[in-house]
C-alpha cells in the first residue's frame, strides 16, 4: 500500500483506509472462508459518527445489511464472528440464515463496539464489490428510429463482415434493449432499492432540471468506437451518444448522477467520466442474449468469463460513421438487469423525468 494515496472505502458517507496487505492472502469468495481484517483508521472524519445507544449492559450498535452478506460476517464455521468478538469484547447477533434483520453489537466499552462496527462494514463492503451487479441507472434508446437504424446496422455488417473471424447475429444486442449506461448498482434487497429509487428522485430537486434547462434532450447516435488496443481483438463495440446541438448537457447529467449516487455508496466508480455510448455488440451475448454486461469487469471478480473476442477492423472502416438515428430522452430509469417490461426493455425499478 502506498503511504501516500492508501486504498479508500466509502462506507455510508464514511471514509476510511483499509489495509490491503492482507487482502491478498484471502482465498476465493465462493469457498466462504476466513475473513478478517486489521483494525482500520478513518481518513476524513471520526469513525464513530454513527449512533452508538448507552444500555444497562453497556453499549449498542445496530447495523441494516442484506441478509446475503451475513455469511461473511460469520465466516467459515463462524470462525470470522468469534474473532471479532474476542478481539473488541464485543457480542455480536446476527440474524438467522434467509432472515432479513440488523446485525446488533453490544459492548461494556464504547471504542469496542465501533471498532467491531467498523470492521464489520468493512468486510460487507469488501464483499459487496464482488458481487455481480443487479441494476444499472440508464436511458433507454430502443425508440423506434434507433431499433430501425441498429437494424439495419446488422444486417450491413452480417451481409459484409460475416467472414471475418467471431462476427455472428448472435453478439448483436437486443434492439429493444437498446440503452445508456450510466452506472452499475448492487442492491440487495428491496431496501436498497428503495434507497436507491429515493435517491434517484432526489436528484430531480437537486441538479436534473436545471442542467436540462426543464426540457427533453435531442441526441443522436451515430459513428462506432471500440475501447481496447486491437480492433482485431475486441470484446464490445459500441454506438456513439452525443447531444445534437453539441451541448455538454447530457454528460453533466450523466457524471452528477455517477457523483451522487458514488458518493451515497451505492455505486462504485468505474470512470472519471461517463462515457456516453450504447452497447452495439458483445461476445457476451453469445451465452447471455438477455444480459446486460458491465464495460470493464474487474480482474478476479465473480461471474468474470473468458470471453472470444472477435476481429472488427473491417466493421470500424466501413461503418465508422454509421448514423443509427436520433431520440429524444427524458426519462432516467433505474433498470433492473436480467428482466424485460412489456416493451422489451429493462423493467424499471423507478425512473425519474428530466423535464
Amino acid at each position: 500500500m502506498e503511504v501516500l494515496r492508501p486504498n479508500l472505502i466509502n462506507i455510508g458517507g464514511r471514509i476510511y483506509r483499509k489495509n490491503t496487505v492482507r487482502e491478498a492472502a484471502h482465498r476465493n469468495e465462493e469457498e466462504e472462508d476466513d475473513f478478517y481484517r486489521e483494525p482500520v483508521q478513518c481518513a476524513d472524519e471520526p469513525c464513530d459518527d454513527f449512533m452508538i445507544e448507552e444500555t444497562e449492559k453497556g453499549f449498542q450498535s445496530s447495523i441494516n445489511l442484506p441478509s446475503q452478506l451475513f455469511k461473511y460476517i460469520i465466516g467459515k464455521k463462524g470462525e470470522t464472528k468469534k474473532n471479532l468478538e474476542s478481539e473488541t469484547h464485543t457480542f455480536i447477533s446476527i440474524p438467522r440464515p434467509g432472515m432479513e434483520g440488523e446485525i446488533v453489537i453490544t459492548g461494556q466499552k464504547r471504542n469496542g463496539v465501533i471498532s467491531a462496527r467498523t470492521r464489520i462494514e468493512l468486510i460487507a463492503e469488501t464483499f459487496r464489490k464482488r458481487q455481480q451487479f443487479t441494476h444499472f441507472l440508464s436511458f433507454a434508446l430502443n425508440q423506434p428510429e434507433i431499433q430501425d437504424g441498429f437494424l439495419q446496422f446488422k444486417e450491413e455488417v452480417l451481409s459484409k463482415c460475416s467472414k471475418d473471424y467471431g462476427i455472428q447475429s448472435s453478439i448483436f444486442q437486443n434492439p429493444a434493449k437498446l440503452h445508456l449506461t450510466i452506472g452499475t448498482l448492487v442492491l440487495l434487497n428491496e431496501n436498497e432499492v428503495t434507497q436507491a429509487c429515493q435517491l434517484l428522485h432526489s436528484c430531480k430537486d437537486e441538479f436534473l432540471y436545471k442542467i436540462a434547462a426543464g426540457k427533453p434532450m435531442d441526441v443522436e447516435v451515430s459513428g462506432i468506437e471500440y475501447m481496447n488496443d486491437d480492433p482485431a481483438t475486441v470484446d464490445v463495440l459500441y454506438a456513439k451518444v452525443q447531444m445534437k446541438d453539441g451541448s455538454e448537457r447530457l454528460q453533466l447529467i450523466a457524471d452528477r448522477l455517477m457523483q451522487r449516487f458514488v458518493g451515497s455508496g451505492l455505486m462504485l466508480r468505474e470512470w472519471d467520466r461517463v462515457k456516453l455510448h450504447a452497447t452495439i455488440m458483445n461476445t457476451l451475448f453469445r451465452r447471455d442474449p438477455l444480459g446486460e454486461e458491465r464495460a470493464t469487469i474487474s480482474p478476479g471478480k465473480p461471474g468474470q468469463r473468458e470471453r472470444e473476442s472477435f476481429d472488427a477492423r473491417n466493421v470500424l472502416k466501413l461503418f465508422d460513421k454509421f448514423r443509427f438515428g436520433q431520440i429524444t430522452l427524458d426519462t432516467v430509469h433505474l433498470s433492473q438487469r436480467f428482466s424485460a417490461d412489456s416493451s422489451g426493455y429493462y423493467t424499471s425499478a423507478g425512473q425519474v423525468q428530466i423535464s
